[in-house]
């Protein structure tokens, strides 16, 4: 069972949540958190498995509070869910050690699986941050170079092309109509034959393969 810390100023956003998280059957929210202070408490108290974190609130926010629980608890995974979507609340928040940054619009299904890849040691985007980090990564490239191809079948050079694209796990499945523990396995094979070790690393590697 995966257990969670939900952290928001707004009740209602806690209530969705705790209603989305407690209809499955390994996941389980321990504690409800409305700002950054009760937050780093509840954490120290609670020990769960991954914190869902806010980031504007009142007196502690969100980046602070993510800075606090990681410089006490190093190994802590905390994933960012918030209205902003812009690099002024994204880099600071993935600076301070969050494990992965989405907005409240995304899918429940898509969220319900951060959380799960989350604490198994992922690190997730919504699909339009991600494009953006890619891109960042991309210009901050000293010197452009060919990236070799790796020995890739044609199915898991399908799912990397769509990784670079900024699409999640569900969405890759539905598009080349697979089994989402098949997009899985491809992914966990291409970051091997890849070298690369996130999900942010595999979209950048295709994004550079694709431009020779």
């Amino acid at each position: 069972m995966i257990t969670v810390l939900l952290v928001d100023d707004q009740r209602l956003v806690r209530a969705g949540l705790r209603m989305l998280i407690e209809d499955t059957t390994d996941l389980a929210v321990v504690g409800e958190a409305a700002d950054g202070v009760e937050a780093v408490r509840q954490f120290a108290e609670l020990a769960p498995d991954l914190v869902v974190m806010d980031l504007r609130m009142p007196g502690l926010d969100g980046v602070a509070a993510t800075r606090q629980i990681l410089a006490s608890a190093p190994r802590a995974k905390v994933l960012v869910l918030t209205t902003f979507d812009d690099d002024d609340h994204l880099f600071p928040a993935l600076a301070a050690g969050a494990a992965g940054y989405f907005v409240k619009d995304t899918d429940p299904e898509v969220l319900l699986d951060a959380i799960r890849r989350t604490v198994d040691g992922d690190l997730l985007f919504s699909p339009t941050l991600l494009r953006r980090l890619v891109a960042r990564a991309l210009e901050a490239q000293s010197a452009p170079g060919s990236t070799p191809a790796p020995d890739l079948t044609p199915r898991e050079f399908d799912v990397l092309r769509l990784v670079g694209e900024g699409y999640g796990n569900q969405e890759i499945a539905d598009q080349l109509h697979l089994g989402v523990s098949t997009v899985k396995s491809h992914i966990a094979n291409l970051l091997e034959k890849t070298g690369t070790d996130n999900r942010v690393r595999l979209a950048v590697y295709s994004s550079k393969l694709t431009e020779h």
